[in-house]
């Protein structure tokens, strides 16, 4: 009996992996190649003990606490550990990611879009594709274990032991794995692929903010957090195995749920059914605008909601900052800053930056949707109305920009808000909000590069998220690295003014804007000109 619900697993299995090759092998490229080259610059930028010190005293900070996750002791760092404390946190979100839009696609979007369904007519088990899924997602995140820990052995740095190496490939791993394994589970819940996806997004946000949380005050609350098991590895110091076991345990607990509800629940069918709609739809549903707006509508709340939530926990913060000092030449290096800088401007400049380039997510999911909707063969029923190609894709666009505005406001909000409520002097709340809205034309610009792509070349429109990762390394760690300028100038957010630590400038400002628009008509024209399915 066991037998048949896995038959065919083995086919399938491979199916999969065809499917998704391109995903996968650029996904292990990135994330290694990223690893390595932010591994070996790092002996370049911690040159001296008094580098290290001043680094060891800028992670006393709660601040980069809550960011960065519990450092360690300062006579334990090196330049290995330091990596290690910048890097893992940050490192384990992006696995966390690769994992839920992997294990996602590969099973209720399958679902969804009827090639389940298609499989599962022939012989083959009922829990066959799922197991197929989980499968893809061991193969990809042990690959991801073994490169990432081969690699890094064979850098030979200082602090860099073989046992640590792969300890930082294994919790990479096993995290990836976890976090597969919610995905998996959300697919089961939700009725739809939207909804999964979404689910597990928001899980990954609330378990950060319980680390960051429990990182700053309880301890106790940051072990809730699988995130927060994963930075307590202690890894190329003490080398703890055991947050790699915790997330094996849980992971186990994950997929012997996901099992059982995949085996009592009909195709297509979820435990959280979708809410019942009108019968007949509104004036505004039925514009193209309002049936985007329809479709985003969940995502943009969640990631509203998480973003306000991140933006109003950093703000929690901001009255410790001045108790650190503030004139450590390392970390005016990291915070852009120079001796009269104040470490919240410093701060403020940093955080805006990277928020901004977090706040960049939901904006390109929400332009991306059209190649996602062209894929299913949706808009052939929207052009079987009315409707011409301009004023869908429009109306994408359109949409795309309010929700820029409304992520750099819940940002701007959330910062403003709790800050001013915990800071003894005013937070000014001009600058506050000028220093999230500069961020909008860069962010307009990846609007733009998506939609050029959407209609040129939409079978590849997914690059879009690499750049996005590319102007985020720029952000956090382009000015530590001393990055040549050229490679620098390639991320459109290298242009933005750090506010407050700088003055806006207007030239670059409305520069980056005119290039979005361009760029964005070029990708109507294109859209206009091609195939429907290109």
């Amino acid at each position: 009996m066991l037998e048949n619900l896995f038959k065919g697993t083995g086919p399938i299995t491979k199916l999969i992996l065809k499917q998704n090759r391109f995903k996968i092998v650029v996904w292990l490229l990135s994330l290694v190649i990223v690893t390595l080259a932010v591994a070996s610059a790092y002996p370049g930028v911690y040159k001296s003990e008094q580098d290290i010190m001043a680094y060891a005293l800028t992670m006393d900070n709660p601040a980069m606490i809550a960011m960065l996750g519990p450092g360690y002791d300062a006579a334990d760092y090196n330049t290995a550990s330091i990596f290690a404390n910048e890097m893992l946190i940050f490192t384990l979100i992006a696995v966390a990611v690769m994992n839920i839009l992997l294990v996602s696609r590969a099973t209720r979007a399958d679902e969804e879009d009827g090639q389940m369904e298609l499989v599962r007519a022939l012989s083959v088990g009922k829990l066959s594709y799922l197991s197929a899924s989980l499968i893809m997602a061991v193969m990809l995140n042990g690959i991801l274990t073994v490169l990432v820990g081969a690699s890094l052995s064979l850098l030979n740095l200082e602090g860099m032991d073989l046992e640590g190496t792969f300890l930082y490939g294994a919790i990479l791993g096993v995290t990836g794995l976890t976090f597969a394994g919610f995905t998996a589970l959300f697919a089961q819940l939700s009725e739809t692929s939207r909804g999964a996806t979404g689910f597990s997004f928001a899980a990954m946000i609330t378990f950060y903010l319980i680390r960051a949380i429990g990182d700053t005050g309880q301890e106790g609350l940051s072990l809730v957090s699988p995130l927060g098991w994963a930075v307590r590895t202690d890894v190329f110091v003490e080398n703890h195995w055991w947050p790699v076991l915790l997330l094996l345990l849980l992971l186990v607990v994950l997929i012997g749920l996901t099992f059982y509800l995949n085996s009592i629940r009909d195709m297509g069918a979820g435990f959280l059914p979708e809410r019942k709609g009108k019968i007949h739809a509104s004036t505004f549903l039925q514009t193209p605008v309002g049936l985007a707006f329809r479709l985003q509508r969940t995502n943009i709340i969640a990631w509203g909601i998480g973003v306000f939530v991140l933006s109003a926990s950093f703000g929690s913060i901001l009255g410790e900052l001045e108790t650190y000092f503030a004139d450590m030449e390392i970390l005016q290096v990291y915070l852009q800053g120079d001796s009269g800088t104040s470490m919240r401007d410093s701060f403020i400049s940093l955080l805006m930056g990277i928020m901004s380039m977090i706040a960049s997510i939901p904006v390109v999911m929400t332009i991306i949707k059209v190649r996602s909707e062209e894929s299913k063969y949706q808009t052939e029923l929207i052009y079987s109305r009315a409707v011409s190609r301009n004023k869908l894709l429009g109306s994408y666009l359109g949409l795309a920009i309010i929700t820029s505005f409304l992520m750099q406001t819940f940002i701007a909000t959330g910062l403003w808000s709790v800050g001013s409520w915990v800071l003894t002097d005013e937070l000014d709340t001009g600058t506050i909000f000028l220093s999230a809205y500069v961020y909008l034309p860069a962010i307009w610009f990846l609007v733009a590069l998506t939609t050029l792509l959407i209609g040129l070349k939409p079978k590849i429109t997914g690059l879009t998220w690499f750049y996005v990762v590319y102007c985020f390394l720029i952000i956090y760690v382009g000015d530590l690295f001393d990055l040549p300028e050229w490679v620098k100038k390639l991320s459109v957010f290298h242009f933005v003014p750090y506010m407050p630590l700088e003055d806006f400038v207007w030239s670059s400002t409305i520069a980056i804007t005119i290039g979005s628009v361009i760029v964005s008509i070029m990708g109507v024209i294109g859209y206009n000109k091609r195939d429907i399915i290109g």
